[in-house]
């Protein structure tokens, strides 16, 4: 589990403007010279049949007003071109500019998140100038939304019409309940997919991605990537460097823990997130009512969790449900306050109303997005198939006090155990020499992808930047409101801008404060529907 679907309350398409003028192209003080001062206008787009959008897109409930339609067929076993096709489903927000910078394609995360409205937000997130001079490119991924065929296995693993089992299993009995449907979800996915789950996988997303680059008659390809599209990203630029212009990475997923480490990595990490919001919601006692302390406050979210055990609210929000409804905030700060409200009106006020209102079922998009998240990971790296290794490690973790996301994650992952393609080996990722400069950026607190693996993927990068917000909590920094990050991505968007290279990060950004307990913190519109997405557990 990287993150999950659009962390939920940060992906809705509703969004407050972002503040991002046209003195935002404005040189920050640590940025260098134009990396391409004067690029030659990009050929013209060919190879597709573009044509307007539905205003609404019926597959996703996205707003793809104003963009551009089109499929592209790539082979589904790319050793076999002239073999077995699927289908692409992609969008496009037009170059306006008299002059073109080529094409940004554009990957939000998962693996298995939705792609195709996010042209028509980055077009109005960007300065204006910036944003003409490209053509923003969303895509669906193999496997993903749209796209054919469009994966969803087993949908009772995710949502099985009531309260799901207690994810922290109490006994031995429990646990080989957890492992059985973990196991049938796996088989249920062989079974409907089993020509096409040998495909999935990393590498293959990125041979699509250089066939969207030829179809869209490009020489070379921008990008920005969060979250696991920092990874897709990665292997990009290492399996084809020679086709990279400018890429903008962010949340780094650390390459050396594909796909089992990081997991066990982001429980350690969630829970000092889980944690600092307990704290945080201590401080503002007066307002909510859960005790004085960090400590205390976990004591009223362990007495709502109990509460649920033993009485699901409707029979459909138990424990494993307030788990995820909460899980959103150790991804991210924007709904800290109103669901440190709904938790407080259901241990003080017995009202049970706002806890119900915060909770969503995982629909058709949480489904696929799951599916598909399963049928890459498990595919691009070995995963021990020996249970004892996934129980070792979960009960470690949990004795030593990382408890809010440990056995929740175990499941979420558990399929990779019993998946029906052995995974790995996992693809390479090292940049040259001759690679242009790739911008990295990550708040050094985020859980889902943890500071490490922006400090490794730099060192992989020799011409790579590291852009560090300070003390940042959130997970997907860019285009998010904070004008230091921003005026540096915008810079390297426009015209090859990057920081100057030193040792460690290359600049670093403080964050802003936490949110005030009346209000919240709203994000930006990139921020809620260009944050990485994950399914929800």
């Amino acid at each position: 589990m990287l993150n999950d679907a659009g962390i939920r309350a940060a992906a809705g398409t509703a969004a407050a403007a972002v503040t991002l003028g046209v003195a935002a192209l404005g040189t920050p003080a640590a940025l260098g010279t134009p990396a391409e001062a004067s690029p030659r206008p990009a050929p013209r787009p060919a190879g597709l049949a573009w044509k307007s959008c539905p205003a609404d897109d019926p597959v996703e409930g996205t707003r793809l007003k104003g963009l551009q339609c089109a499929s592209l067929r790539v082979p589904l076993d790319h050793s076999r071109p002239r073999g077995e096709q699927i289908t692409l489903e992609l969008t496009r927000a037009r170059h306006t500019a008299s002059r073109s910078q080529g094409v940004v394609l554009l990957n939000r995360g998962g693996p298995g998140a939705h792609g195709r409205d996010l042209p028509g937000v980055f077009k109005r997130a960007v300065p204006e100038k910036v944003a003409a001079s490209y053509d923003w490119i969303g895509f669906d991924a193999r496997g993903v939304g749209a796209s054919k065929p469009s994966l969803i296995c087993d949908t009772s693993y995710q949502n099985p019409g009531r309260a799901r089992p207690d994810t922290i299993p109490a006994n031995a009995r429990e646990e080989r309940a957890w492992t059985a449907r973990a196991k049938a979800y796996a088989d249920d996915c062989a079974k409907k997919y089993r020509t096409v789950l040998p495909h999935m996988g990393t590498a293959n997303w990125a041979r699509d991605m250089d066939e969207i680059r030829k179809a869209l008659g490009q020489e070379k390809l921008n990008y920005v990537g969060y979250s696991y599209g920092t990874y897709l990203g990665a292997v990009y630029a290492t399996m084809f460097p020679g086709r990279v212009r400018r890429m903008v990475l962010d949340s780094v997923v650390r390459p050396s823990g594909v796909w089992y480490e990081n997991n066990l990595d982001q429980n350690v990490a969630f829970e000092k997130r889980i944690r600092a919001y307990f704290a945080w919601i201590a401080r503002h006692h007066k307002t909510y009512q859960l005790g004085k302390s960090e400590q205390r406050v976990s004591a009223a979210y362990a007495k709502a969790r109990a509460r649920l055990k033993a009485k699901p609210l409707d029979g459909k929000i138990g424990p494993s449900e307030l788990d995820d409804i909460f899980l959103a905030d150790g991804y991210a700060d924007y709904s800290w306050a109103s669901h440190a409200k709904a938790l407080s009106a259901y241990v003080v006020k017995n009202d049970a109303r706002p806890l119900r209102k915060a909770w969503q079922p995982p629909g058709r998009l949480d489904q696929n997005n799951y599916a598909v998240y399963n049928a890459v990971q498990c595919r691009d790296a070995s995963w021990p198939r020996d249970w004892s290794r996934w129980h070792a490690d979960s009960e470690r973790l949990y004795r030593e006090g990382y408890r809010f996301e440990t056995w929740g994650n175990t499941w979420y992952n558990a399929p990779c155990a019993f998946w029906p393609v052995d995974g790995g080996p996992p693809p390479r990722v090292q940049g040259t020499s001759s690679l242009p400069p790739i911008l990295f950026v990550q708040a050094s607190e985020d859980a889902a992808t943890p500071y490490a693996g922006a400090l490794e993927t730099h060192r992989r990068f020799p011409t790579s930047r590291l852009i560090v917000q300070a003390g940042g909590r959130n997970h997907g920094v860019a285009m998010s409101g904070d004008p230091c990050v921003d005026r540096a991505v915008v810079a390297y968007l426009g015209d090859g801008r990057v920081p100057a290279s030193r040792i460690g990060p290359d600049a670093e950004c403080a964050a802003g404060p936490p949110p005030e307990p009346a209000k919240g913190k709203k994000p930006g519109r990139a921020e809620r529907a260009a944050s990485p997405a994950e399914p929800s557990r």
